[in-house]
């Protein structure tokens, strides 16, 4: 009998010690899953503080932006518009000729001088 008893004493001995150790890993889970949510508030912070500061941003941005679309700008004499216009018509011209061998899909275009040419009859034109 002195046997059983000293088994009971062991093994609730025992049981203490595996409830302890129960109750000491619960709170370090507790503690852990805990740590998220404290570190969560200062990121939560720091993103909200950064979204102010891009808001910011983008407001002194686009106030910048507004500021130099309305400043006065000086207006190119008539000769220079007149030249940009006729640049530009040329161009818009050229762009069918031109966009389906710069696209890869045809030829050089006929009738349109090839840079070598264009050199020589350059040379030809000064040596004259």
């Amino acid at each position: 009998m002195t046997s059983l008893f000293a088994q009971e004493i062991r093994l609730s001995k025992r049981h203490e010690e595996i409830v302890s150790q129960r109750l000491m890993l619960l709170q370090q889970m507790e503690n852990k899953l805990g740590d998220p949510n404290k570190e969560k508030a200062p990121q939560m912070q720091t993103a909200e503080t950064a979204l102010q500061r891009n808001l910011s941003l983008l407001k002194d941005i686009e106030a910048a932006e507004k500021s130099l679309q309305t400043q006065n700008h000086p207006v190119p004499p008539p000769e220079v518009a007149s030249l940009e216009t006729l640049y530009w018509a040329s161009v818009e011209e050229c762009i069918p000729k031109w966009e389906q061998f710069l696209l890869g899909r045809a030829p050089y275009p006929i009738g349109v001088e090839k840079p070598n040419e264009a050199e020589d009859t350059i040379e030809k034109e000064v040596q004259q």
